[in-house]
């Protein structure tokens, strides 16, 4: 049997769990006509607040993060949408008119019960098919669109306050990883009547400082500021913030943060997820990535035999123990496979360094001294050519 990608979100179906998370990318009409041809199942238009007007961007509005392994993020100090409430307003009802069943999310923010209220009621009556709350953003506190929340009392007012105002409009709020309770914050989502929640949003940081000027990253005419951290480097805090809630609170989940190749999209389904939100990989290798997208996570069902996404979602959850769960008592040493081994010696120098000393360079090689050896894994875990497992002694 074929197999069926479509997944159902907040009461409603779409075509497949892949959506476009606020950003540029979804700020502009064109762009999302461009996106829904592609095979985008949807998008969450670039947030919008009652005085987006008032917003003034500075230059450069982003920083690439790398290391050595390459493209670790985006640092981000961008702020709400450019355009006015009205003119996204618009983009939402021509979208729905030129494509019914893909689904378009309006991302609000606001500072008042009244401002809440009036931007989710305009969207809804647009027809955004879902409305999304953007709470956590201290860029525009400080300019005033929105208020810090108290969480998660706070935050379940303003989920209550918007779901007053849209009826059977489904609501999601956006989470942060930087919440001191995201799961009690999630259970106050839930205690609201909102439908869902996104998790996660970027993580505020500092992206460097450059040596010679002393001047952290981005330089603005002499002067840096905190930004939103987003791409690879998140993807295991979102991992994690997406299973905690699936396990505990009965929400649906878009999963976002770090999806970068169909198989982190399958790990976010596998861990509760239902839809995936998707930013810095649709900046980095364009639009057309819905194709890989789709085409992997499809494969993959399909070798597995899955047959729908009901299959999927949540499937890992039941592997999640706490650490006093885990199995006590099994014994592991490490193997290295020579034939794979490229002598780069990281091996021999984590285990001499943070393990037992049980590698020893034999010929400028690695081998495993299997007596002194307690299986901590830090061996494989430093070996860039995949060339150490882990596996019962004989």
């Amino acid at each position: 049997m074929p197999v069926d990608l479509s997944v159902d979100f907040c009461g409603l179906r779409l075509e497949n769990p892949f959506i476009l998370a606020p950003s540029p990318s979804t700020d502009h009409l064109d762009l999302l006509i461009q996106a829904f041809e592609a095979g985008w199942a949807g998008a969450v238009l670039k947030t919008v607040a009652v005085g987006s007007n008032i917003v003034s961007r500075v230059f450069p509005l982003v920083m690439s993060i790398e290391h050595e392994a390459g493209f670790l993020g985006l640092q981000n100090i961008d702020l709400v949408s450019e355009h006015s409430v009205e003119h996204i307003e618009q983009n939402v009802r021509s979208l729905k008119k030129r494509f019914p069943t893909k689904i378009v999310i309006p991302s609000i923010m606001a500072s008042t019960k009244e401002d809440w209220q009036s931007l989710a009621k305009r969207f809804a009556d647009a027809g955004a098919d879902i409305i999304e709350c953007s709470i956590w953003c201290p860029h525009g506190a400080e300019w005033g669109l929105c208020t810090r929340v108290q969480e998660p009392v706070g935050t379940e007012q303003i989920a209550r306050w918007v779901k007053e105002a849209v009826g059977d409009v489904p609501v999601v709020i956006k989470l942060s990883a930087q919440d001191s309770d995201i799961i009690a914050t999630a259970e106050a989502v839930q205690r609201s009547g909102a439908d869902g929640v996104c998790a996660i949003n970027t993580i505020k940081s500092i992206t460097g400082v450059n040596l010679d000027t002393l001047i952290p990253y981005p330089n603005v005419a002499g002067l840096s500021t905190y930004g939103g951290l987003s791409g690879p480097a998140i993807k295991p805090i979102a991992l994690r913030c997406t299973a905690e809630i699936a396990q505990k609170v009965d929400l649906d989940i878009a999963g976002s943060g770090g999806i970068t190749t169909w198989q982190d999209s399958a790990e976010f389904l596998l861990l509760g997820a239902s839809t995936l939100q998707v930013c810095t990989a649709v900046l980095r290798f364009g639009i057309g990535i819905i194709g890989e997208f789709i085409l992997g996570l499809d494969g993959w069902m399909e070798e597995k035999g899955f047959q729908s996404m009901t299959d999927v979602i949540g499937r890992s959850l039941p592997y999640l123990v706490e650490h006093s769960q885990l199995p006590r008592g099994i014994q592991v040493v490490s193997h290295i496979r020579t034939e794979d081994c490229d002598g780069c010696g990281s091996c021999y120098t984590a285990c001499r360094t943070g393990g037992h000393e049980a590698i020893a360079l034999v010929e400028g090689l690695p081998q495993v001294i299997r007596s002194e050896c307690i299986g901590c894994g830090l061996c494989r875990a430093m070996c860039s050519a995949k060339a150490i497992t882990l596996i019962r002694p004989v």
